[in-house]
């Protein structure tokens, strides 16, 4: 593939790099615990609050009759305005802080095989399986940290976007949409037709059971530890499923307000991952391989306006091109090592040609390569614009 970024130094030192960054590389397990489970316990307690209000001020207009009460009522307030301003902050709140929470299964990914047993058990327990996301789902995510594997047909989580029609990636952003209730059939109705139709177990495996933005993507058949684990959260998603309109009921007062915030909460949470997943990269091959340093350029790190960049793009995921140089790193050194990285690397590196000012430039250059690459298909592809 020819580079799409022929008037940058291909001159990098990873070994530079790495002596860099090097007394960061160590994972601090009281930042993982503390930072876990502050953020899901506030965010539970959040999503009480607003499904609690969901009911009282669009639901039981609607059907009066219905009663739905939990003994989070009795912190609610008598006023209409100060209920809906609470509705807003909560469900904000808890939009936030799931995101967050959710995104930690990408830590679990890269954190070495063997450690954090306890921690990705409870995040697990938390997190995944409520979620429907449990982290075998994720495994996937190390196809496309392959260098020979980047953004061809074996990274699920590669798509030339940059080469597609706008309307092709405005679609691409309504799966948030179909996304929840496909997952309820998943673990609900097609993991326990895989166990009684052996044939299926594959099909299932292979087209539906991982986090990907490729719906051709085939998921290579796991080995027979990880197939345990997969059972295992298989069916632990499973019984949740089966357990939702029961606990709904118990702990939040009623299955229609807990499912309609549910719903709500689980596609906001995943509009925000499309918006960061399509500012994560340039989306510039077109299923080649690609040279190590381009793989580097077609990253985007984003170190500036920390108060926003966090939160659409927490647990390190903004700085996605650092990531890529060094997936081991933990999420909570991103920042000094990419400072460190900056001090040290020399001024024509490629390195420095991967930060980005803000999403919606590089969200905006992404639709302008896409526009111009169909008013000229058969011309040069567009060369990214720095944003």
């Amino acid at each position: 593939m020819k580079s799409p970024y022929p008037s940058i130094a291909p001159d990098f030192s990873l070994r530079e790099a790495r002596t860099a960054i090097q007394q960061y590389l160590r994972p601090n397990p009281v930042i993982y615990w503390v930072d876990f489970l502050t953020t899901i316990l506030i965010a539970h307690f959040c999503f009480g609050i607003a499904r609690s209000l969901t009911a009282k001020l669009y639901l039981s207009p609607l059907l009066p009759n219905a009663r739905w009460t939990s003994p989070i009522d009795a912190l609610l307030p008598s006023s209409m305005t100060a209920s809906v301003c609470l509705h807003l902050a909560c469900t904000l709140t808890t939009c936030l802080l799931f995101y967050r929470a959710a995104m930690f299964i990408h830590e679990l990914v890269h954190l070495r095989r063997g450690t954090f047993r306890l921690f990705r058990a409870t995040w697990n327990v938390l997190c995944g399986i409520p979620f429907l996301m449990p982290s075998f789902v994720y495994h996937t995510h190390l196809d496309h940290h392959r260098r020979e594997d980047y953004g061809t047909a074996r990274d699920g989580e590669y798509l030339p976007l940059g080469q597609q029609r706008p309307a092709v990636i405005f679609l691409w952003l309504l799966h948030p949409l179909f996304i929840p209730p496909v997952a309820v059939f998943r673990f609900l109705i097609l993991t326990p037709l895989a166990w009684l139709i052996p044939p299926l177990r594959r099909l299932i495996h292979e087209r539906a059971s991982s986090m990907i933005i490729d719906p051709s993507y085939i998921r290579p058949l796991p080995s027979p530890s990880a197939r345990r684990t997969i059972y295992l959260q298989e069916f632990l998603c499973f019984a949740w499923c089966l357990a939702i309109p029961i606990f709904a009921t118990s702990i939040f007062g009623g299955f229609l307000p807990f499912v309609v915030q549910a719903y709500f909460t689980g596609v906001v949470l995943l509009l925000l991952n499309a918006l960061r997943t399509l500012g994560a990269h340039r989306w510039v091959n077109s299923g080649e391989r690609m040279t190590f340093i381009d793989q580097l350029l077609d990253s985007v790190n984003y170190p500036h306006r920390t108060w926003i960049t966090g939160l659409w793009g927490p647990i390190g995921l903004r700085y996605h091109a650092l990531h890529h140089l060094f997936p081991s790193l933990p999420y909570h050194n991103f920042a000094a090592a990419h400072r460190a990285l900056m001090e040290a690397l020399p001024e024509n590196s490629p390195y420095r040609k991967t930060t980005a000012t803000s999403l919606t430039g590089v969200l905006f250059d992404l639709y302008q390569r896409s526009a111009a690459s169909q008013s000229d298909p058969g011309g040069p592809l567009p060369a990214p614009s720095k944003n």
